[in-house]
């Protein structure tokens, strides 16, 4: 017997299952396989196991955090899909597996039938129903913006906001806009300005893109939150041909980013000529009130009863225009006190208004959308923005001196 094992090539067997990797691994590398996902797994630590088949075999797949993290969409079983990658054994239970590098939804329009299908379905549970779209509030003080912190987006609707109504306060949170997490991303911001609660309106959106690009909008847990929100929510997804899932569940939608800053605040402008109408108003009011009171005295002491009574007439003319000065000098007061208001509120508009400081020399300085009014937490290689009256410098932090 070991004659016969000395003439063969015996294998344990971790070197036959070495040997077959070696072989699958140099034969099948970088390969695409479509087929239809089943089993699909997503694993704690970030990793995606699945199954690949068609009508005649199967093969197990994996990939791994990394590459996972780059999809745009959420694999699902029943899903036809197109992957990239390479061909290995995993050694512990001899079993070969698709290790897949890249993946995409399989043929023309697939993006387009799961976005129609959800579609569909949120429409069946009545979360577009405009009954229970919340309104928007007139003048909101607390803000909050739900988008990339890097993007062209979130300076446009900054920029408007400040613009249109200086003094309301806004709270960023910065989450991916694409990508694999960026739908879970956007969902937990959603429900956590809803725990703090202290918030009048929420934003949620970014700039345009491909469908891939926003794709991350059309993800039912995304909708599931909007819908979900005590807090009103506009929609500011892409450019205003582009309309995904958001949009439709949101409390309204906004064309653009931009436009999302127009519809959640008022114009100071605005603002300012109101109060100026009321101001003419009320004083056009107080006249002509006056002038109907005194048109009733002149008509009574004409009529033919009372020309018998000339003191006493006289005595009423007397008292009525004693009236008449004091309730010209009631009117003249309040609106002397509506102006005064008036100009308090201009006054406050006007100290809010961050152009006076710019117009002097100074600048504003932010660190990811947030204003710095202070060293402490600026460090070295930090990216900030500095805003000057005619534009903006996006500066790295060398270092930091404190006084």
């Amino acid at each position: 017997m070991q004659e016969v094992l000395d003439q063969i090539n015996l294998y344990t067997v971790s070197q036959i299952t070495r040997e077959i990797k070696t072989i699958l691994e140099t034969s099948f590398a970088d390969i695409y396989v479509t087929g239809e996902i089943s089993n699909f797994r997503r694993h704690s630590s970030g990793h995606l196991y699945f199954t690949l088949k068609d009508k005649n075999a199967q093969i197990s797949a994996v990939m791994f955090k990394g590459n996972a993290y780059s999809l745009f969409f959420s694999p699902a079983d029943g899903m036809e899909v197109l992957c990239r990658g390479d061909l290995s054994v995993y050694e512990p239970r001899g079993n070969y597996q698709l290790l897949v590098r890249e993946m995409a939804p399989r043929g023309a329009g697939a993006l387009q039938v799961a976005f129609e299908k959800l579609k569909r379905k949120l429409y069946e549970e009545g979360l577009f129903d405009e009954d229970r779209k919340k309104p928007l509030p007139k003048y909101p003080e607390r803000i909050g913006i739900v988008t990339s912190p890097t993007g062209a987006a979130v300076r446009d609707m900054i920029s408007v906001i400040q613009r249109r109504f200086p003094v309301a306060r806004l709270i960023l949170a910065p989450v991916a806009v694409q990508g694999a997490p960026a739908a879970s991303e956007i969902a937990e911001a959603i429900r956590r300005f809803n725990e703090e609660g202290d918030i009048d309106v929420l934003i949620v959106g970014r700039g345009g893109g491909s469908l891939e690009d926003l794709w991350a909008f059309n993800e039912e847990v995304v909708a599931r939150a909007i819908a979900e929100s005590t807090i009103p929510v506009v929609s500011a997804v892409g450019h205003e041909v582009d309309y995904t899932i958001a949009d439709f569940v949101a409390d309204a939608r906004a064309a653009t980013p931009s436009m999302a800053g127009e519809i959640v605040v008022p114009d100071q402008r605005e603002l300012l000529e109101t109060l100026s109408n009321f101001s003419y108003t009320l004083t056009a009011l107080m006249d002509s009130k006056l002038k109907d009171r005194r048109q009733a005295v002149t008509a009574l002491l004409r009529h033919r009863a009372l020309l018998r009574a000339r003191e006493i007439v006289r005595t009423g003319m007397q008292r009525v225009d004693e009236l008449a000065r004091q309730l010209e000098t009631a009117s003249n007061h309040r609106v002397s006190m509506k102006d005064m208001r008036l100009r308090e509120l201009q006054a406050v508009i006007r100290q809010h208004n961050p152009e006076l400081l710019l117009r002097k020399g100074y600048t504003i300085t932010r660190k990811r959308g947030n204003v710095l009014n202070a060293v402490a937490g600026i460090t070295p290689d930090d990216i900030l923005d500095v805003e000057f009256i005619d534009g903006e410098a996006h500066v790295v932090v060398q270092s930091t001196v404190k006084k």
